[in-house]
């Protein structure tokens, strides 16, 4: 399948490196598109229109409030539709590209090193294209979780800003055992690591978090005394209230 990238920014740039795959590149500013062709291998095109005429797959990524410029230029000779573009509908891709196969994706930055995860919904008309290839072409830099469109907002906030979210859990740590005096790298070495490892943890073991808890945790011992004065500090209320602002910010 050829495949071309309109917007070479930072998630079309990590999307493009997490496909691993060469790629017709448009973007207005065009160091960036050929910064971003020799990274992946490629050529860069001259405007939408031309990249859309020469590949299977048109991938927007694209700022959201780019649509109706760029479809109005790609829509003629684009063949099938795959956007990254947070915020903008299924509704509104299928209005830009009439009578053509659409198919919505959020990705999250970890699809650059091939572990990311995909929000994705179908257009009316995704049966109609090559959906199959185009899964199977998302799927190897990242899990692909087909969902109801308006469950993809409540995803987003998981998904999506989630590696900003752990990044904080992980700064927080980190700091916490260099006031103790671990070096800091070595601190943030130990939490990515043990992060990284209880993930894989419960996804080889279908384990509920809170089963993890028990495992790990002796009663009256240290972890439950520490897990106890996470909830008192108030952490599951934080991310409820994260997670509640950015589902209702995205509705809007």
């Amino acid at each position: 399948m050829r495949i071309g990238i309109i917007g070479a920014g930072s998630m079309g740039s990590a999307l493009a490196r997490g496909l691993g795959e060469p790629a017709v590149v448009y973007d207005a500013d065009g160091e960036r598109a050929e910064a971003l062709v020799a990274e992946v291998g490629g050529r860069v095109a001259s405007s939408n229109s031309e990249l859309a005429g020469q590949v299977d797959l048109v991938i927007l990524c694209h700022k959201p409030a780019q649509l109706r410029e760029v479809a109005d230029d790609a829509a003629p000779a684009t063949k099938a539709v795959a956007s990254i573009a947070a915020g903008v509908r299924i509704s509104e891709l299928e209005a830009a590209y009439p009578g053509t196969p659409v198919y919505r994706f959020i990705p999250n930055l970890p699809v650059e090193v091939g572990r990311g995860v995909f929000c994705y919904a179908a257009g009316t008309r995704a049966a109609e294209g090559p959906e199959r290839e185009v899964l199977q072409l998302f799927a190897r830099s990242g899990v692909v979780i087909r969902l109801d469109e308006p469950l993809i907002e409540p995803a987003m906030a998981l998904m999506s800003c989630g590696p900003a979210f752990i990044a904080l859990v992980v700064g927080a740590m980190a700091g916490a055992g260099a006031r103790h005096g671990l070096d800091a790298a070595q601190a943030t070495r130990l939490v990515v690591e043990t992060m990284a490892g209880t993930a894989a943890y419960l996804d080889a073991n279908d384990l509920d978090p809170a089963e993890l808890r028990r495992r790990v945790a002796t009663p009256g011992g240290v972890t439950e005394r520490g897990l106890q004065a996470l909830e008192d500090g108030g952490v599951v209320q934080a991310f409820d209230a994260a997670v509640d602002l950015v589902v209702e910010a995205t509705r809007r």
